[in-house]
Formats: C-alpha cells, sequence, structure tokens
C-alpha cells in the first residue's frame, strides 16, 4: 500500500489550501482514511477521518468548521480542506489508511502512512 500526500504549502492566516492523499495497493472504499498533524516540537495528533464509503466523518475540535474531510472512490484519493487557516495549523499533515471501514481517531488503527506534506500559516 502507498499513499502520496501534495497540496502543502505557504498561506496567510485566514487562507485556504486542500490536500490530497492518493492511495494505491488496495481496495480504496474498502478502508477509512484519517488525516493528522504534527508540529515543530510536538506530537503527531488527530486531525480528520473518514469512513469507506465517505458518510460518515469526525473532526479535532480544534478544525470543526474549517476543515472538511471527502473522498472519491473512484480516483482512490481523500482529500482536506483546509478553511480559514490559522498560524497553529502550522505541521506537517499525513495521511494515513486503516483496516476496517469505520472512522476512529487512534493512530495506532492506521496501518500505513504517508510521507506528509508540509503547510505553514503565516500571521
Amino acid at each position: 500500500v502507498q499513499l502520496q500526500a501534495s497540496g502543502g504549502g505557504l498561506v496567510q492566516a485566514g487562507g485556504s489550501l486542500r490536500l490530497s492523499c492518493a492511495a494505491s495497493g488496495r481496495i480504496f472504499s474498502n478502508y477509512a482514511m484519517g488525516w493528522f498533524r504534527q508540529a515543530p516540537g510536538k506530537e503527531r495528533v488527530f486531525v480528520a477521518t473518514i469512513s469507506g464509503a465517505g458518510s460518515s466523518t469526525v473532526y479535532a475540535d480544534s478544525v470543526k468548521g474549517r476543515f472538511t474531510i471527502s473522498r472519491d472512490n473512484a480516483k482512490n484519493t481523500v482529500y482536506l480542506q483546509m478553511n480559514s487557516l490559522k498560524p497553529e495549523d502550522t505541521a506537517v499533515y499525513y495521511c494515513a489508511t486503516r483496516v476496517g471501514v469505520s472512522p476512529t481517531t487512534a493512530q495506532g488503527a492506521y496501518d500505513y502512512w504517508g510521507q506528509g506534506t508540509q503547510v505553514t500559516v503565516s500571521s
């Protein structure tokens, strides 16, 4: 299984970015997907997750109402639309996939991880 994350960059506070994560190597719709992030000097934390069919989503409180996770199973891709970005959103963002269709916030439930994409929000 391979995950390729892209779409990161430098943006001013209040701006938007859309991250993409392309997956290969398994039947995409059978697996939940998640986004996590790791800020400098901090542990990696949960951001958002989506079920295999895309019908169920869960968000961290810190991003609720600003970020939207979605997926296109025909393209084997999951997205993270990030709006109203804040400097505290600055981090390396990772996508991950897990065995099972149900979304979960637990990092240990994810068995494959992408390489990460840097998001930097300037004030």
